[in-house]
């Protein structure tokens, strides 16, 4: 997933074009005005792409200082049940996007699909692996939905989804979605 594709960035390269364009800029100090601004944006760009990079690796304590953060009550939906109640959750890829920006080396996995017996649900146990520059650490949450379940998207898409969703939660990303009431 997102750790995979990070993994591929070939670093030296970047840090190479870096260090060139920093001696270009000095060497050519003198240069006339418009050479300067050429170099300058080339200076900028891969100042941009350094920023970029800059938070790819970092401790686990400051990647989970940022997904204990409040999510934004624009990216929070809302869900009726038939029993009258409203439910507040994040939905499965605005928690991907959130954790691809926050944790940028991150991997997900199934770890078990499981029906019940009478074959009326089906449960999804999930996890997710944070990687920080100190060490990696991850945790599991299930997920149920019912079979019978007529909305949108088969039953194992919508445990995994949940499953996703709290795994992350454990992370603390969403988590004053639970608590929120309690006050």
């Amino acid at each position: 997933m997102a750790f995979s594709s990070f993994r591929s960035i070939n670093f030296s390269s970047m840090l190479n074009r870096f260090r060139l364009c920093q001696r270009s800029i000095s060497a050519k100090a003198s240069s006339s005005p418009r050479d300067k601004d050429k170099e300058r944006l080339m200076f900028d760009s891969d100042k941009e792409t350094a920023d970029l990079t800059s938070g790819i690796s970092r401790p686990l304590s400051e990647i989970l200082k940022e997904l204990n953060k409040k999510v934004p009550d624009s990216l929070i939906k809302f869900r009726h049940e038939p029993n009258g109640f409203s439910i507040k959750y994040i939905p499965w890829h605005i928690v991907n996007r959130i954790m691809n920006l926050h944790a940028t080396e991150w991997s997900g996995e199934v770890r078990s699909i499981t029906y019940s017996s009478d074959g009326k649900s089906v449960s999804v146990v999930y996890r997710v692996t944070i990687y920080g520059t100190d060490a990696e650490i991850y945790r599991e949450s299930t997920g149920t939905a019912s079979v019978d379940d007529p909305g949108y998207g088969d039953p194992v898409q919508k445990a995994e989804g949940m499953a996703f969703r709290r795994a992350c939660a454990r992370f603390g990303l969403g988590l004053h979605l639970y608590h929120e009431d309690m006050s």
